[in-house]
């Protein structure tokens, strides 16, 4: 079956942990050694990387596989982090056609790891899991280049057992979050199940299989997704606006749908208004090289989907990581404008009404989190890319309710007279997170922690409901004050509260409480008390058996329904529904 002209470049993400390999793993399908070359071989900038059938033929090391695979190749892009993935959009969803989670088999998962497969869960997208570092197992026998299966049926029966282990600790851990999972050899169905492909990215072991399977989904899952008109408009996104030595401002891009030309007027997105600017340059890496790590870039003058391209053009300042980048004609420049425009604005978020502030550093990661927030239920004030500011900081310090007066910042920095202004105001609290789910965790935490103090802060100054019985046998004192032994059924009874009978008489003021001997400031559902009550005389105002309540106030049973109410046991409840059913018996409006 030979490539399909239409079929464009299946795009796939490689997302993961930093330190688990991704680069590594892309050095080796590219012959290449870019993670040497990084700051602490981590990731430190968004690269795509175009492989050519060819060459994943040759790798495989199986020539008739050009005839068996209709796709071009494949377009890698290698992440940041995870984070990055949701900067690579299209409207709608996430650009990625397929993706590579990639795991450190004796280190199991990461949060990034698992906040990649909650990415991917959400997009549908289709993907596998690589569990690399084979070769870091205690007595591992590498074999340099072969398959995973080749290499593992070489290896002792202690190795093997060894690496099973570990292999069915990741199988579990993607059980847990919702996956089911087997691997990549033993897998019927990759619909049902997720192939997961031991591998060494420094070996080789196991990356003819890991691209065997890219290509056996893509041509399963995609093939109906991936044809383009290769005349129309190019359709892309920026991935990342750099500034390059003797061509100014830049933008690296992905372009997913269409042809792009040099000369072509192209609109881009950004914060204020959308660009409009005319191509300069088109930049293309060789094949197998990336565009972060280029040196030499080949001037072309078109390039058609799917590719990464890096495009020189004047006014690309303003430009945004993960907003659309659009060619348009004198016709459709307005209405084009007009779309991107509102793609943005869609994703950001300014309203009048109560919620937090959010921040984050592109619009993709932006509608992360929106979404992950809105699932969690947590209002939302304001929502922009960029970095936290002063403006940000004297608005969010402006909001009365502590827990609105929030700011939420993924993959941001703070400005310098932010930081300067956040050290003097405590009416601001500031989150800060790579990892989505740690800053919602985070916030929710803090809030509850907040509630809580506040709900003991009302709790303690509040009068809270209660009801006891007064025991047979137990009057130790008539009068002066009365001292009664009692039992709490339901809600507490502190010291200095008034006290009234079944028809909302005031009979008396708790004067004290005794248990064992012991003075106490308050007794609790079941316990046994002696009670000194100052007003009443026993066999007049009270006598054995008598069912009192604790005389709540007004306006402590108003707030106690408005501001409380959730955080009562289920035994207070009771003792206030029992006492407002007494006091509502002559004014069905008190307290409400």
């Amino acid at each position: 079956m030979a490539v399909n002209e239409n079929l464009r470049t299946p795009i796939v993400s490689v997302m993961g942990h930093v330190d688990h390999g991704k680069t590594t793993l892309l050095d080796m399908i590219r012959g290449s050694a870019v993670a040497e070359g990084e700051a602490g071989a981590i990731t430190q900038h968004i690269g795509a990387t175009e492989v050519p059938i060819e060459n994943i033929v040759t790798k495989c090391g199986d020539p008739s596989l050009k005839d068996r695979f209709i796709v071009p190749g494949l377009l890698f892009i290698d992440t940041p982090g995870h984070h990055a993935f949701t900067s690579l959009r299209s409207r709608g969803g996430a650009l990625a056609d397929l993706a590579i989670v990639i795991v450190d088999i004796n280190e199991g998962f990461m949060p990034q790891t698992i906040e990649s497969l909650h990415i991917l869960k959400r997009f549908k997208t289709p993907f596998v899991v690589v569990a690399n570092k084979i070769d870091r197992i205690h007595g591992w026998n590498p074999n340099k280049n072969s398959s995973f299966l080749a290499s593992y049926n070489k290896q002792s029966e202690r190795v093997k057992t060894d690496l099973d282990n570990k292999f069915y600790d990741i199988v579990g851990e993607l059980y847990n979050l919702g996956f089911n999972s087997e691997r990549f050899d033993r897998v019927g169905d990759f619909q049902r199940n997720i192939g997961v492909i031991p591998i060494s990215a420094v070996t080789g072991e196991g990356i003819s299989d890991v691209l065997m399977i890219l290509l056996g989904l893509a041509q399963k899952f995609l093939e109906g997704s991936l044809h383009y008109t290769a005349k129309s408009p190019g359709i892309g996104t920026v991935l990342e606006v750099k500034e390059e030595k003797g061509l100014g401002t830049t933008i690296d891009t992905i372009l997913y749908d269409g042809t792009i030309k040099k000369g072509d007027i192209i609109v881009v997105g950004s914060l204020g208004d959308p660009i409009q600017t005319k191509i300069r340059a088109l930049l293309k890496p060789r094949p197998l090289s990336e565009i972060k790590a280029e040196e030499k870039f080949q001037q072309v003058a078109e390039v058609t989907a799917a590719v990464g391209v890096k495009i020189s053009a004047p006014n690309l300042e303003g430009a945004l990581a993960g907003a659309p980048v659009r060619v348009v004609s004198p016709e459709t420049i307005d209405a084009i404008t007009a779309e991107v425009k509102s793609e943005i604005a869609d994703v950001q978020i300014d309203t009048d009404s109560v919620g937090v502030t959010i921040k984050a550093d592109t619009i993709g990661s932006l509608e992360a989190l929106v979404n992950e927030l809105r699932k969690e239920e947590i209002p939302i004030r304001k929502a922009h890319v960029g970095d936290v500011s002063n403006r940000d900081i004297v608005e969010v310090s402006a909001i009365e309710d502590p827990f609105y007066s929030v700011i939420i910042g993924f993959n941001v920095k703070v400005l310098p007279d932010a930081k300067e202004k956040l050290q003097t105001t405590s009416e601001v609290t500031l989150f800060r997170n790579d990892v989505i789910y740690r800053l919602i965790d985070d916030y929710k935490d803090w809030a509850k922690k907040q509630k809580e103090l506040a709900e003991k802060e009302i709790s303690d100054t509040i009068i809270k409901p209660g009801r006891f019985r007064i025991m047979p046998d137990c009057i130790f004192r008539q009068s002066k004050p009365a001292v009664v032994g009692v039992k709490i059924v339901s809600g507490v009874v502190k010291t200095n509260v008034d006290v009234v009978n079944t028809d909302g008489e005031v009979v008396g003021k708790v004067k004290g409480l005794q248990l064992r001997g012991e003075n106490i400031s308050e007794a609790k559902i079941g316990m046994e008390v002696a009670m000194a009550l100052e007003g009443p005389t026993v066999g007049r105002q009270i006598k054995e058996e008598d069912t009192l309540f604790v005389n709540v106030p007004e306006r402590h049973a108003k707030r106690i329904e408005h501001e409380i109410y959730d955080s009562m046991t289920a035994d207070e409840l009771e003792a206030l529904d029992a006492f407002l059913a007494i006091k509502r018996r002559d004014n069905p409006f008190w307290a409400k």
